[in-house]
């Protein structure tokens, strides 16, 4: 049998060494409650990329489509997509061989039109 100091200590954790597992579980979960946010900023910013490239395909294949040789110039237009309100701002460059036409579609978010989500440049031949 045991004597009563040791089976004292024996019995249970002491003060200090449940604050420092409590101190080591505090850390990490605010860690990982970091990593979590941080996952979800990426995921916003990747879905507002998504969204973007959409509206400006959808611009890119209308011309296409319609098969009209686009005129010089630069034009803005809304071109939302969901429940994500974007601006499309459309510029038609010509270029040096005259049968050719450069369009550079460009989208912003609505609320914040200095910044640049998403730029597309596609050649349009007329013919």
């Amino acid at each position: 049998m045991l004597p009563i100091s040791q089976r004292r200590r024996a019995r249970g954790f002491t003060l200090l060494e449940v604050l420092v597992a409590l101190v080591i579980v505090g850390t990490a979960l605010g860690a990982s409650l970091r990593a979590v946010g941080s996952l979800t900023q990426n995921s916003d910013g990747l879905r507002s990329a998504m969204m973007a490239t959409w509206s400006a395909e959808n611009r890119l294949v209308q011309m296409r489509l319609s098969k009209l040789f686009p005129a010089v110039g630069k034009q803005t237009y809304e071109c939302p997509q969901g429940d994500l309100k974007l601006m499309c701002e459309e510029e038609v460059i010509a270029s040096p061989n005259p049968r050719f036409r450069r369009v550079e579609v460009s989208v912003y978010a609505q609320d914040h039109p200095e910044r640049r989500i998403i730029k597309l440049v596609q050649l349009v031949l007329n013919g």
